[in-house]
């Protein structure tokens, strides 16, 4: 721990933790016999379902076609930033380093075989990562908190459409819950390495650098830049047309479009909310998560897998709730903030925050041939809720968490 980590670990910190210590890091329940029996079953038939009927069945979105094609023309030496952007179609948005990055895809010429193993690359990596979870969270990956997991995670929206869809959050959440544990594992570097490759593709991972810089972590700051520094350097070398990326895709990835898009600007677009009104909100839900993070900050410390699950999730709900562009199916990121329930203390300890989750999980449809603006109302505003109330949820938990204990500072003294 380097001079400044040092300091920094005297201020604002919690002198007892809030219960949430793992010291069996291979638990089991009293339920795994019944419980693998029945959820184990459920897991493979929904994950069979999803990958081999859903997914190769397909959707109108299409996801993968755009940047299979893309990657084509990458290799082919063509034009990448081509798109039409008024067009309500999938557009290719992966910057010129990501397209380096994502490059081998392209290099399988079957398009079918190229999506098919996409598809089961992205289906395997929620099961891992659930794994992952799993063990970070003191399971061991005989009890049943595996299956249960899968399972529950095989039914929302989140993983259907990003199957269906063919897109690559499955890799990404492999890549966040990857991070978490080489973080909380103090492997710097390793995580800012995985880190990096993570917002090269996304750059909705950026805010998660947070994390290490507020323990004055710089080798996970300075890896992370590495990956997408890097690889933009040599794409940029490289890639002839990368210029338009600048010309053409930035300016439309800077504008807020009306549909497909759940985060509170994309609403106000798509229902004309007045702009006083959509500003309101909008700094109300900022300080909210600014309020959220500065009492979580109290914990990293002294509950280290709480606070980084907690304010990791607090940072990427912020973002897609904030943010021009947030789709529903980027709520699997949150699926670590789920685990949470395990320990003593949890924003998920809470009604309201499964209220949440089911806004931003849950693949219901709620139109009604009786009810119909309602049901289209509350269809659209689903998942735009939900990271509305989680957000407020860790905040509100947090908060009362640094209350409880400094009233009961104040009781001994």
């Amino acid at each position: 721990m380097n001079a400044l980590a040092t300091k920094l670990s005297t201020v604002w910190v919690s002198q007892r933790p809030l219960g949430t210590d793992i010291t069996d890091r291979a638990r089991r329940t009293p339920y795994d016999h019944v419980g693998n029996a029945v959820f184990w079953p459920l897991a493979v038939l929904l994950i069979i379902h999803r990958v081999f009927v859903l997914a190769i069945n397909g959707n109108i979105t299409d996801d993968f076609s755009t940047v299979y094609y893309a990657l084509r023309r990458f290799l082919d030496g063509e034009r990448i930033y081509n798109e039409v952007y008024y067009f309500v179609d999938p557009h290719y948005l992966y910057s010129p380093g990501a397209t380096l990055f994502l490059s081998p895809l392209g290099m399988l010429t079957d398009f079918d075989a190229a999506r098919l193993c996409f598809i089961i690359a992205n289906a395997a990596s929620v099961v891992v990562a659930l794994g992952i979870l799993t063990r970070l969270f003191g399971f061991s990956l005989h009890s049943m908190v595996w299956p249960v997991s899968i399972a529950g995670a095989f039914a929302t929206e989140s993983v259907r459409n990003t199957l269906v869809f063919s897109n690559i959050n499955g890799l990404l959440l492999l890549a966040l819950v990857g991070f978490y544990a080489l973080l909380l594992s103090d492997r710097r570097w390793s995580a800012g390495l995985l880190l990096g490759c993570a917002i090269l593709i996304k750059p909705i991972f950026a805010p998660l650098l947070f994390l290490p810089f507020v323990k004055a972590n710089w080798q996970t700051i300075a890896s992370a830049f590495v990956i997408p520094v890097g690889f933009n350097a040599v794409a940029w070398a490289t890639i002839p047309t990368s210029h338009e990326y600048l010309s053409r895709t930035i300016p439309y990835l800077g504008e807020t479009r009306d549909f497909a898009n759940s985060s509170l600007p994309g609403i106000a677009v798509y229902f004309g909310m007045p702009t006083w009104q959509e500003k309101f909100w909008f700094f109300f839900f900022a300080a909210v998560v600014i309020v959220g993070l500065v009492a979580l900050l109290r914990y990293r410390y002294s509950d280290p897998l709480l606070w980084m699950v907690c304010t990791g999730s607090l940072l990427l709900a912020g973002v897609f709730f904030l943010s021009s562009l947030g789709q529903m199916y980027y709520s699997m990121l949150l699926f670590p903030l789920l685990f949470t329930t395990t320990l003593a203390r949890s924003p998920m300890h809470t009604w309201v925050a499964w209220l949440a989750a089911y806004g931003f999980l849950s693949a219901d449809e709620w139109r009604s041939d009786e009810w119909i603006d309602a049901g289209r109302w509350i269809t659209y505003l689903k998942p735009t809720i939900g990271w509305g109330l989680i957000l407020l949820c860790i905040a509100v938990s947090a908060t009362m968490w640094v209350l409880s204990e400094l009233h009961s500072k104040e009781r001994q003294s």
